[in-house]
């Protein structure tokens, strides 16, 4: 089959390599129809993340069509049109029945990895380095899925592709972002970033009845997407973000802030910013954190820092005494896709959520390792590739 597999630091190509094969008796082979270009899969691409190793395939926001199962997995048959979560959950963990799927213990099959760099492990995770399982990825012809039984949403008929793929990581991700910060009906929340979790944040944080809802970016078309879902744009490169959520918040600063931006923040004019660039550059530090030091600076005391931006490793100069002084709430993690997909899928189906607004760029899977590039350097309005096998 044909796959998009990562050979180092801006390198992908359209590979041919083996077709997946039943492993277990709880796998599935799902063949794809419609798969996406993540900004979590950006942080691989400009080589941030460690534990990838050349050939491995990437993507980890997919759907299709069930085409094998394994003799134990009888919740799937084939023909089953199924999006995939990218959070790989075993079901019957201990955190799966509290219904924190996304630090499942035994999905990841490098758990001896993940528990040296993070203390425990965390859930396997698609197409996403070897410290969350190595596992092939979603920009692919076919995919193994493993257990299958849980990882899965069966799509309803009468619904595209467009509207349900994203159910598997970015509608449910800005979801989570959102019920994250207990939204009050006199809440101001300001959301770092307008891509396409950010957008997904806005229309979620709208949904959820906040007060105003503010983006902050610096991309036309970003913002004037994130406006039309309801927010109130502030590009960053052509006013202060500080004084302007002053303005509209009489000074007192937004009770909840979500960073939708991670690990690779694209601030360019102020000190820390150019600090941080200079310390990755230099391997002192992993992660660019700008937008956290900007929201605990500006959140209001007894606000809720939400924080779905993926950071990989070690971050510097994080002013923790003035979020501990101001009582702030930190809340963050990979998404608990499954906890939220039956109720996102319902709204859906009822017409309260269209995620395809955001797809921007629809195009061959061959066309992958350029639409990267186009997808990074934001050009032609990208907002969200999706690439069909």
């Amino acid at each position: 089959m044909k796959a998009l597999c990562w050979h180092g630091k801006k390198d992908l190509r359209y590979d041919t390599v083996p077709d997946p094969v039943i492993e277990h008796p709880r796998d599935a082979i799902v063949k794809v129809s419609s798969c996406a270009i993540c900004g979590s899969d950006l942080h691989l691409f400009d080589g941030f993340m460690p534990g990838m190793k050349h050939g491995d395939i990437m993507g980890h926001e997919f759907m299709g069509e069930v085409v094998e199962t394994g003799k134990e997995n009888r919740a799937l048959k084939v023909g089953d049109r199924v999006v995939v979560p990218f959070t790989i959950t075993c079901g019957e963990c201990d955190q799966c029945r509290r219904g924190n799927f996304s630090v499942c213990e035994r999905t990841n099959r490098n758990k001896d990895k993940a528990d040296k760099m993070f203390g425990h492990t965390t859930a396997g995770l698609f197409g996403y380095t070897h410290l969350t399982g190595g596992y092939p990825g979603g920009q692919a012809e076919y995919v193994r899925v493993p257990f299958a039984d849980q990882t899965h949403v069966k799509v309803p008929d009468g619904l595209t592709d467009e509207q349900v793929l994203f159910l598997g990581d970015i509608l449910p991700t800005g979801w989570q972002a959102a019920v994250q910060c207990e939204i009050e009906p006199t809440d101001t929340v300001a959301i770092w970033g307008a891509g396409p979790v950010g957008q997904m944040a806005v229309r979620s944080a709208v949904l959820l009845g906040a007060r105003q809802v503010v983006v902050i970016d610096r991309v036309p078309e970003r913002l004037a997407m994130a406006a039309q879902g309801g927010a109130i744009p502030i590009n960053f490169e052509e006013e202060s973000v500080l004084e302007r959520l002053g303005e509209l918040t009489g000074g007192k600063g937004p009770e909840k802030c979500i960073d939708a931006v991670g690990m690779e923040s694209h601030a360019t004019r102020s000190f820390d910013a150019i600090y941080d660039r200079v310390k990755q550059a230099v391997m002192l530090e992993t992660d660019r954190p700008h937008v956290l030091r900007e929201m605990i600076y500006v959140c209001r005391p007894a606000g809720i820092l939400s924080i779905p931006g993926v950071y990989g490793g070690l971050i510097d100069k994080i002013p923790f005494g003035a979020a501990m002084n101001k009582g702030l709430t930190w809340r963050m993690g990979q998404t608990h896709v499954k906890r939220w997909t039956d109720d996102l899928l319902r709204r859906i189906q009822d017409g309260q959520i269209d995620t395809s607004f955001v797809v921007t760029h629809t195009v061959g899977l061959d066309q992958g390792p350029a639409m990267y590039e186009t997808f990074r350097d934001k050009r032609d309005g990208c907002i969200k590739v999706v690439l069909k096998p």
